[in-house]
């Protein structure tokens, strides 16, 4: 699956309608983020059965102050609609690799329910 540019108005219902979902917070101006567009559309490629969206924080400011964006590139990864996720900086491509495989072998369930008994 290539990414997917969303908008304000798509990003809860993309969060919390797929299982896991990556979001890369960028900007045109943006030169680290522009070094790290290639690597999120080739892990895109590589990984079908995850959601690749990105948001312009210049057309989505809003959304972007919602999401408390301090610094871009930050990505974002979501699992069953929950944050697991959050960090600013270009990742190269072994590290978000990683990322991708740790997020897909994370118990989300699990993680909630031992929250819940806490």
């Amino acid at each position: 699956m290539a990414t997917k540019d969303i908008t304000a108005a798509e990003f809860d219902d993309l969060v919390s309608g797929n299982d896991i979902v990556l979001v890369d917070f960028w900007a045109s101006w943006c030169g680290p983020c522009r070094a790290f567009a290639p690597t999120f559309t080739k892990a895109s490629e590589a990984h079908p059965d995850v959601v690749f969206a990105k948001v312009d924080t210049e057309a989505e400011q809003q959304l972007a102050a919602a999401a408390q964006i301090r610094s871009i590139p930050t990505l974002m990864a979501f699992k069953k609609g929950k944050l697991v996720f959050n960090q600013a900086g270009a990742l190269p491509p072994a590290a978000l690799e990683d990322l991708i495989a740790k997020v897909k072998e994370f118990d989300i369930d699990a993680a909630i329910a031992a929250q819940q008994s806490e």
